[in-house]
């Protein structure tokens, strides 16, 4: 495994380090990291410089030339800077000839670059090289909002093509953005393998975490930022409310929340009932999952959102608590909802929908029988060993 050495982040979790197997290799080097320059620009930490949120909330002339600078001169991303030292590094490994093939995992989606930079000392090697997307490149949902310049846009969308078209195999983790990638790459149809994304059952199996009895708690784990605001949900549960339905419920905000949504909370006059928890430790987050009533997933109003499915959602199914996301109708999420039982996903702006999702499973809280979410049977495909598996599965073929 090759990684940078210490990397500019909005939160870290260093308990997850216990999920790298012992005996995994891990080569870590050093970055050039524009994140300090840049929060000298804009008057913020290091840490603060790239923290997760809209790329559109720029609200003084520093952001936007960081902005500016990111979209134009840091291609792909603003990870770039390790591009040299990955290359350098990765060259010493493969000197050594037991290495049979490389993956490549984006975002961000400039560690793809350090694909292409081996290419020629990877034919010389024989192995193959798996380019792995766990987002889009130039179709994130942030994309459009990026201030590029014509020649920027275009040279981000050449990059993107070699590597789609260079990679021996490419993977992605939903049908919609496959079809997506095919189309940026101009490759054939069903050229781009789909491995999803899935859930540790290791996190899950100690877990022994009642639903919350003294309220019925609908939870979100994780950040919420603006362009998420479940505008929908908040309608829903204010309606409800009004009419005294649901007199013990209470929101659970676990993770960043963004000010737009804690404007959008107050104008439905619901603040008095939300309950905030700061970013957690994972084993913390899943234990904040299987307290909740209701768990909720918002799907950003994005090009080619119908193919977004977040690792937060397997983790929700993971902890059998039900789901009511808020996003496109019929699209990936919704199918998957539907194959494991997992709950219900309505269009972001129908209030009615979440209400009647929500007065559902608050009447079966309040009757001492709360709802289920997907049986773990209806999982076993989904754990982070079965991806594994068919990750090893296209190596060995490509090995033939």
């Amino acid at each position: 495994m090759l990684t940078v050495e210490a990397g500019a982040y909005p939160s870290l979790d260093p308990t997850l380090e216990t999920d790298v197997p012992p005996g995994v290799e891990v080569i870590r080097t050093k970055a050039l990291d524009p994140f300090g320059l840049y929060g000298a620009i804009t008057g913020t930490s290091r840490k603060e410089a790239v923290a997760v949120g809209s790329v559109a909330d720029t609200d003084s002339w520093g952001k936007k030339l960081g902005l500016w600078a990111r979209a134009n001169v840091f291609l792909p991303d603003a990870r770039v800077g390790w591009v040299p030292f990955a290359v350098r590094a990765a060259r010493e490994r493969l000197a050594r000839g037991d290495v049979g093939a490389m993956l490549t995992s984006g975002p961000p989606h400039s560690a793809h670059l350090v694909g292409l930079r081996l290419r020629r000392q990877r034919q010389a090697l024989g192995i193959q090289w798996i380019a792995d997307f766990r987002d889009p490149w130039t179709g994130i949902t942030f994309y459009d909002e990026l201030p590029m310049t014509p020649l920027a846009r275009r040279l981000d969308h050449a990059l993107e093509r070699r590597v789609l078209r260079e990679a021996d195999r490419v993977i992605t983790v939903s049908p919609t953005w496959g079809r997506d990638l095919e189309e940026q790459g101009g490759l054939g149809s069903d050229s781009v393998e789909i491995i999803q994304n899935g859930f540790d059952p290791a996190d899950f199996a100690d877990v022994d975490e009642p639903v919350r009895t003294d309220a019925f708690e609908i939870a979100h784990v994780g950040s919420l930022y603006g362009p998420r605001n479940p505008e929908g949900l908040w309608r829903a549960i204010a309606d409800l409310r009004a009419r005294g339905e649901v007199p013990k419920l209470r929101v659970r905000l676990v993770g960043r929340v963004d000010g737009v949504v804690e404007a959008s909370l107050a104008a439905h006059g619901l603040t008095e009932i939300v309950d905030r928890t700061p970013v957690v430790p994972h084993d913390e987050a899943v234990r904040a999952m299987a307290r909740a009533g209701l768990l909720v997933l918002s799907i950003e109003p994005v090009r080619k959102d119908e193919g977004i499915l977040t690792g937060k959602l397997y983790e929700y199914l993971a902890s059998t608590r039900p789901v009511l996301a808020l996003g496109p109708v019929g699209a990936d999420a919704d199918r998957l909802l539907r194959e494991t039982g997992g709950g219900t996903l309505v269009a972001r702006d129908d209030a009615r929908g979440a209400a009647e999702v929500v007065r559902e499973h608050y009447r079966a809280w309040e009757a001492g029988s709360p709802l289920a979410g997907a049986a773990p049977e209806a999982l076993g495909t989904l754990s982070r060993r079965a991806q594994a598996g068919e990750v090893a599965a296209l190596v060995r073929d490509g090995a033939r």
